[in-house]
């Protein structure tokens, strides 16, 4: 009688590994972006800032503008807010990376998604789409209350006219621009203080001081700096009428962006986290 064989049962190979994608990626940052209080303070910030401080300064200067006292175009102050609201798109923008290095959670987030790239274009498609949508709707806010006061002395401006809806989602796109200048900067220094105070100043100070460049070359300068070129779409009129016209400009700022972004993501892939 032949012995019935049992076959020894087979070990179970381990269940694949879900994929950590693209879309996951995106979840979890979109998690780990609002999860963080610093993030619902500066959206707050900016629509506050932006908003009101564009309302404000439309109410004082129309009836200055109506009068013609000025010599400013009107177009220039509808978006005026967004000088002061872009530092909080610089904050956010560092946040985004600086705080993962911070607390060490750029380990975990590595684990989880061992692929750089995947994890790099998941925090830039994020904060983009957050400061696009909140850059947007600070400039319609400060429009709408601003343009009342204008309005009020006859001088409003509406969405036809020339430059006012472009500068709307330019506003938009401005925001989301400089917050991924932030985080490429943040991913290069890995302090939050560090990348805010050298977007800052390159916006700012570096922006203005390049102006006194005698001839040519300050012009030029002047033009190309990233908050100079970047800016201009977000306004209908600018008050430096040197400046590239608003589509040119933003070109050039946008391309300044990505070569910061290119070289942020090849340090990310090479360093240690």
């Amino acid at each position: 009688m032949t012995a019935s064989t049992l076959a020894a049962p087979r070990a179970s190979s381990p269940a694949p590994a879900a994929t950590a994608g693209l879309p996951r990626a995106l979840h979890a940052e979109w998690i780990k972006l609002w999860s963080v209080r610093s993030t619902g303070w500066s959206v707050a910030a900016m629509v506050g800032l932006g908003a009101g401080l564009t309302t404000l300064v439309c109410a004082l200067v129309a009836p200055d503008l109506a009068a013609g006292e000025t010599g400013e175009p009107v177009g220039a102050f509808i978006t005026w807010g967004l000088l002061f609201a872009q530092v909080t798109a610089v904050v956010l923008g560092a946040l985004t990376v600086t705080a993962e290095y911070g607390t060490g959670m750029i380990r975990a987030t590595l684990a989880a998604t061992p692929r750089r790239g995947t994890v790099l274009t998941a925090k830039a498609l994020v904060l983009a789409a957050v400061l696009f949508v909140a850059g947007v709707v600070t400039a319609v806010l400060g429009w709408l209350g601003g343009n009342a006061f204008l309005s009020a002395e006859g001088i409003g401006l509406s969405l036809g006219d020339d430059g006012v809806l472009r500068s709307l989602l330019g506003s938009g796109l401005y925001m989301a621009g400089l917050g991924l200048f932030a985080m490429a900067v943040g991913l290069l220094v890995r302090s939050t203080a560090a990348a805010v105070s050298v977007v800052l100043a390159l916006v700012f100070l570096v922006g203005n001081l390049v102006m006194l460049l005698p001839g040519a070359l300050g012009e030029w300068l002047t033009k190309l700096m990233p908050g100079n070129a970047g800016s201009r779409i977000a306004m209908p009129e600018s008050f430096n009428p040197l400046l590239l016209e608003p589509w040119v400009g933003f070109a050039v700022f946008a391309a300044e962006v990505a070569v910061v972004l290119a070289v942020a993501a090849v340090a990310f892939t090479r360093r240690d986290a």
